[in-house]
C-alpha cells in the first residue's frame, strides 16, 4: 500500500492533520495503535467521557473520503527510505508514502523510589487509562502524586468513577505554581478548566518518598513541606510529567534536540518531506498539537499561506507551553528517592546500586540486562536520563514486540 501523506498517531495532532491536508485531494492514511482515534488525552472506553471537539473531529474524519484510518495498527521497523514496516492485530505489511507526518504524543516521566513497583502503584495517565478502559475505582482511597498538570486529571478522572481522592501532591513550590496562576488570565480556556479541575487536597511542595506494603500498596510516605507524611491508600497515581515519544523519528534519522524530535516554522523535520507535530516535538497541551498538526498538514501538501496564518495562534500556545516548563520543572532533590536496593529497570530487576558507578547507559547495559526487557529502555532509559544524566538507547528494530511472519516482510522486501 501507498498513500500520499501518511500520519503516525492519531491524537490532536495527528487529527488535525489529516483534516487540514484533506482538501488537497491527497491520498491519506492516519495509523494509530488504539482502536478508535483520540490519542491518550481522548482515549475511549467503557468509563471514558469523550468532549464534543472529541466527537467532532471523529466525525469530520469520517467523512473525508480520501482519508483512510488505521485502527490498532503500529510501526515496528523501518523497511527503507519513505516505506514502513506495519502490523496489527491479524497481520503485517509495508506501507509507503511520499509525506510523513510524525505524531507520535508522548509518555509519563516514570521516576524509581522504594515500593514503586508493588501492586497498586501506576503512572498517573496510567490510571486515567485504566478507569477509562473500566478499572471499578469506586470507594478506594487513591492518592496523585508527582508533577504537571496531568496530576489534576487524574484526579478528577477517579473522582467521577466514585473514587476517594485524599492527596494531589505536587513537588513544585507554591511559588512557581502562583506565578502560574498569575499568567492564565492570557488564556482564558485555561482559567476554567482549572477550576473545574481544582482539587481541596492538592498540595504544593510535596512529593512521594516511598510506597509502603507487602503484598501490595497500604500506604504512601510523603514529604509535604518540611514534614513528612504518610497516607493509608489502595492506589497511588505517580507522574513526574511526560517524555516525547521519538523513536520512530530516531529510526528514520529525524534530529532530535532537548529530547523531542526538531522542527523548523513549517514543522518539517531535518529529513525531506517529513514533518512532525504535538507533543512529539515537546510537551503543550491539546490545543498547541492541533495548531502544530494543522500546520503540518497544510505544509505537507503545499498549502503554505494556509499554514503560514496559523503561526500567530502557534506562537500564543507554545509561551502557554513554555510557562508549564518552567512553573513544573522538577526539583533535582527528586534523583535522591532511589534507595541501593531501588529497582531502576523494572523488567530485568536491574537496582540502583547496580547503576549509579557506571558511565553511561552503555557501560550500564554490559553489566547489568538494564534496558533489555520489555519495554527496552523506554522507562528505565528517560528514568536514567533525569538520575544520571546518561543519553537514552538508541531504538532498535523492532520498535515493538513483532510477530516473526511479519519481521519475515522485510528479507522479502530486500529480496
Amino acid at each position: 500500500m501507498k498513500v500520499d501523506v501518511l500520519i503516525i498517531g492519531a491524537g490532536p495532532a495527528g487529527m488535525a492533520a489529516a483534516l487540514a491536508a484533506a482538501p488537497s485531494g491527497a491520498s491519506i492514511a492516519v495509523l494509530d495503535d488504539n482502536p478508535v482515534p483520540g490519542g491518550q488525552i481522548w482515549r475511549d472506553g467503557p468509563q471514558a467521557r469523550l468532549s464534543e471537539k472529541a466527537r467532532r473531529l471523529r466525525r469530520a474524519l469520517a467523512e473525508e473520503r480520501n482519508i483512510q484510518v488505521l485502527s490498532g495498527t503500529r510501526v515496528v521497523a523501518v523497511a527503507g527510505p519513505r516505506r514502513l514496516l506495519l502490523e496489527d492485530a491479524e497481520r503485517g505489511g509495508l506501507m509507503g508514502y511520499d509525506k510523513l507526518i510524525l505524531c507520535t504524543g508522548a509518555r509519563e516521566l516514570l521516576l524509581p523510589f522504594p515500593g514503586w513497583t508493588l501492586p497498586g502503584v501506576t503512572g498517573a495517565g496510567g490510571l486515567q487509562a485504566l478507569i477509562k478502559g473500566g478499572l471499578p475505582v469506586a470507594g478506594e482511597r487513591i492518592v496523585v502524586a508527582g508533577s504537571g498538570p496531568l496530576l489534576l486529571a487524574s484526579a478528577a478522572t477517579a473522582r467521577a468513577a466514585g473514587a476517594n481522592v485524599l492527596r494531589v501532591a505536587e513537588q513544585a513550590p507554591l511559588s512557581a505554581l502562583a506565578g502560574f496562576a498569575a499568567r492564565l488570565p492570557r488564556w482564558p480556556g485555561k482559567v476554567a478548566q482549572a477550576i473545574g479541575l481544582f482539587d481541596a487536597r492538592y498540595r504544593a511542595s510535596s512529593h512521594v518518598l516511598a510506597a509502603l506494603g507487602s503484598d501490595r500498596l497500604e500506604a504512601v510516605r510523603l514529604q509535604q513541606g518540611s514534614g513528612i507524611v504518610e497516607v493509608p491508600c489502595d492506589r497511588l497515581a505517580c507522574g513526574f510529567g511526560l517524555i516525547p515519544n521519538i523513536q520512530l523519528g530516531q529510526a528514520l534519522g529525524c534530529r532530535i534536540e532537548k529530547q523531542a524530535i526538531a522542527v523548523n516554522d513549517w514543522q518539517a523535520c531535518s529529513l525531506d518531506d517529513h514533518y512532525a507535530a504535538g507533543e512529539c516535538t515537546g510537551f503543550g497541551g491539546s490545543e498547541l498539537a492541533m495548531v502544530e498538526g494543522a500546520i503540518a498538514g497544510h505544509a505537507a501538501v503545499g498549502r503554505r499561506d494556509k499554514a503560514r496564518a496559523l503561526w500567530p495562534r502557534r506562537r500564543r500556545w507554545q509561551a502557554f507551553a513554555d510557562a508549564l516548563a518552567q512553573s513544573f520543572e522538577l526539583d533535582p532533590k527528586l534523583k535522591n528517592l532511589a534507595q541501593a536496593d531501588t529497582l531502576v529497570c523494572r523488567c530485568e530487576d536491574v537496582p540502583y546500586a547496580d547503576l549509579a558507578n557506571r558511565r553511561d547507559w552503555t557501560d550500564a547495559k554490559l553489566h547489568s540486562r538494564c534496558g533489555m526487557g520489555a519495554c527496552q529502555g523506554r522507562v528505565c532509559g528517560t528514568a536514567s536520563q533525569f538520575l544520571f544524566g546518561w543519553t537514552p538507547p538508541a531504538p532498535r528494530p523492532p520498535l515493538a514486540p513483532t510477530r516473526i511472519e511479519t519481521l519475515l516482510l522485510l528479507e522479502q522486501e530486500e529480496t
